[in-house]
């Protein structure tokens, strides 16, 4: 072994213990049960030039978008205007945010006067203002609709926030002390982050820069003999959105994948037009799915950006993947999941010339917000998850956040502690996994009844219509459903996005979609004394 990868490997280790420390710390300190309990942040560090160096091993969907992100702070802010304890805050998915619930907060790490990195988080905070409880308004036809758009902003100096940003973030929350606490839990990670890298630069000197180089070197070196070993070729998958929220046309996703030697080429041309309603996708809740991708390719490689060093992508402006201004986007979450589910199909055609089942590609989003008798107002953010296609080795997992998701589940207590809502049920979706020899994952079903005072549901799913491909024989999974069951007896379906106000006793019904089976289930082998006699 050489003497360098004796030096690189601890300090790999270490960048990751210090990025998984500090989302723990965020995740702890949070005020909102979508940040504290299911996980909906992400931390990271990067060298002074917004290249990657690691990130947590928390949430694709954010990781990702926080490249951009912290490219656009870089834009405004060069590094040599930085001092110790600034922070720089942003949401703008024009300057690299992704949707406006997700504010991004960038600290630099000082060395002898110097930046020498930069640690970055992203939340998901719970209200940023906008036409809708939650920031999330299936229906929005523009930004303007969705909340408090931010560009780059530096908010500490000195490590003291600016009163006058503070202000103007809660007064247009319906949230404040919520969006106030969250900003302190991602302060507190940066700060934790930025102490330990100042640490780790004492006791790896000044061959620390070097070795930052080195190990994006690898991550490249590594990833690029993945590409290597796999055959030249072009392959092409696409799938569809079940409309944007305001039209019902479905809206396709399609990626070409062409493969020369060690360089890799992703090419959604041929996606849809950008849309009316907010389904669409920045180019950083795009990276998000690209950098997922990547590193799909060579997991063991380190964690960093070198694994992008061989890919170049194509995002065609005007499209639903790279809309101009001022497009709606909170919906954006279905499109980077379909997105990234589109690229893993089409590669698994590359690796073995056998697709893959697809996952169901969702993650339901639920804004549910209300006035209780007393006239108090609450507001709660949920995320459920789906199934997981199979292999031609195994059964789609139940009830996961796949691909770009990693959410996790609300608890059942929080959820009835935090609002006037019982949960009703809490299941895995029995017979929505494609049917076949390994069959794909089932969904989730959810109920909750509204115990008191009115409010209203903001909810964004996907796969109504559509539904997750089986592969090689095997069947598809089931599409996704949502109803609102009436205290006096009237249902109300809901489409993949809508917003519906709901009354004491109502009930809201959530089965998330399944996904798709590989081999025909003709194939699955009878038992032993089982004699089949005939079906119905």
């Amino acid at each position: 072994m050489s003497e360098q990868l004796v030096r690189m490997e601890p300090v790999r280790l270490a960048l990751q213990g210090i990025v998984d420390r500090m989302q723990g710390r965020m995740m702890r300190a949070a005020y909102s049960s979508i940040a504290r309990e299911g996980g909906d942040c992400a931390a990271a560090l990067f060298l002074p030039d917004g290249r990657l160096l690691a990130q947590a091993r928390s949430l694709p969907l954010l990781l990702g978008s926080l490249i951009p992100a912290v490219a656009g702070v870089l834009r405004q802010f060069a590094p040599a205007q930085m001092a110790d304890g600034d922070a720089y805050l942003m949401n703008d998915p024009w300057s690299g945010g992704t949707h406006l619930p997700d504010l991004v907060v960038v600290r630099p790490v000082m060395h002898e006067g110097q930046p020498i990195a930069l640690a970055a988080t992203i939340l998901h905070h719970q209200d940023v203002g906008g036409m809708t409880a939650g920031s999330i308004p299936p229906n929005a036809t523009d930004i303007f609709q969705e909340g408090l758009r931010i560009p780059p902003l530096r908010w500490r100096s000195a490590g003291q926030a600016d009163a006058g940003i503070e202000r103007l973030l809660c007064a247009n929350s319906r949230t404040p002390d919520n969006l106030m606490g969250d900003l302190a839990a991602q302060w507190s990670a940066v700060t934790q982050g930025a102490s330990e890298t100042v640490g780790l630069r004492a006791r790896t000197g000044d061959g620390f820069h070097g070795i930052c180089e080195a190990l994006l070197a690898q991550s490249e070196r590594i990833t690029r003999e993945a590409l290597r070993h796999a055959p030249d070729g072009h392959w092409r998958w696409e799938d569809q959105l079940d409309g944007d929220g305001v039209d019902d046309k479905p809206v396709r996703i399609a990626v070409s994948l062409h493969k020369q030697d060690d360089r890799l080429t992703i090419d959604f041309s041929g996606s849809s037009p950008q849309t009316r309603g907010p389904v669409n996708a920045s180019p950083s809740s795009m990276m998000a799915a690209i950098l997922f991708f990547m590193r799909t390719l060579a997991p063991q490689a380190p964690n960093n950006a070198g694994c992008l060093a061989p890919a170049r992508w194509i995002l065609p402006e005007g499209s639903v993947v790279h809309p101009r201004l001022p497009a709606a986007v909170n919906a954006r979450t279905a499109t980077v999941k379909l997105a990234c589910n589109a690229m893993l199909g089409a590669w698994s055609l590359a690796a073995s010339r056998t697709p893959l089942a697809s996952n169901a590609g969702v993650a339901t989003v639920l804004s549910l917000s209300g006035t209780d008798r007393q006239g108090r107002r609450w507001l709660l953010t949920e995320i459920i998850a789906s199934g997981a296609g199979a292999s031609a080795t195994a059964h789609g997992a139940s009830g996961v956040s796949t691909d770009v998701g990693n959410a996790r589940n609300t608890p059942v207590e929080v959820i009835e502690s935090d609002a006037p809502l019982r949960v009703l049920c809490y299941a895995i979706r029995d017979g929505s996994g494609g049917a076949g020899l390994y069959s794909g994952g089932h969904g989730v079903r959810r109920i909750y009844q509204l115990l008191e005072g009115h409010g209203s549901v903001s909810y964004r799913g996907e796969r109504h219509v559509s539904r997750a491909r089986g592969s090689q024989g095997g069947g598809d999974g089931a599409p996704s459903a949502a109803r609102i069951e009436r205290s006096d007896g009237r249902i109300d379906t809901l489409p993949a996005r809508a917003r519906v106000d709901w009354s004491e006793g109502d009930r809201l019904v959530i089965e998330t979609a399944g996904g798709g089976a590989w081999g025909p289930p003709e194939a699955i082998p009878v038992p032993p004394g089982l004699h089949i006699i005939g079906t119905t």
